[in-house]
């Protein structure tokens, strides 16, 4: 019977369903020149409110062959990764984030204090199941930070906590699915 909600809780969503709510973010390595104790550990673990899967991208080719279009796979790209940050009175993530960007490239000097190649950092997300197991991660390699957001300040706004975003460009990801039971 193709209608069945049985076989579709039974077969189609055993476990419940993943949660887009259990996840957690770390930034296990910062380059040179960053705050580290910030960016790195629980502060980011437990400020970073959203993240996302990486998504990817394989362009394609457009080979013409007597009046077609033959499509052969191109190279993969990977968009920017960017997350949602809880903002906390001393501004410890935003301030690393911008000190990392810093470093990258100064305010008014326009100079890189560090060697292009320690500027890069990793990142990880893990998803979580409903009973706490982790049933994936994502680690992003060689990732900084391109775009620190605005946060709005305004004199309307009240029972909120600030937020902004982090924008990280990277060079590729890799993926880590749970192991099976």
């Amino acid at each position: 019977m193709p209608f069945s909600i049985s076989n579709f809780r039974a077969q189609g969503l055993s476990s419940g369903g993943a949660r887009p709510n259990l996840f957690e973010v770390q930034i296990t390595k910062v380059g040179q020149g960053a705050l580290t104790n910030a960016l790195k550990g629980k502060p980011f673990t437990f400020l970073c409110k959203a993240a996302a899967i990486p998504a990817q991208t394989i362009a394609t080719i457009d080979v013409p062959y007597f009046g077609r279009s033959i499509k052969v796979p191109g190279n993969k790209t990977f968009d920017n990764w960017t997350v949602t940050v809880t903002n906390d009175e001393d501004f410890s993530l935003r301030n690393a984030a911008e000190n990392w960007m810093a470093v990258m490239n100064s305010h008014q000097g326009n100079l890189s204090l560090v060697a292009p190649n320690d500027m890069l950092g990793e990142a990880k997300v893990t998803q979580f199941s409903r009973a706490g197991a982790s049933i994936g991660s994502w680690e992003f390699k060689n990732i900084f930070p391109v775009n620190v957001s605005e946060i709005a300040l305004d004199w309307s706004t009240n029972d909120t906590i600030e937020e902004f975003t982090i924008e990280w460009a990277y060079d590729y990801w890799t993926h880590s699915p749970a192991a099976a039971a």
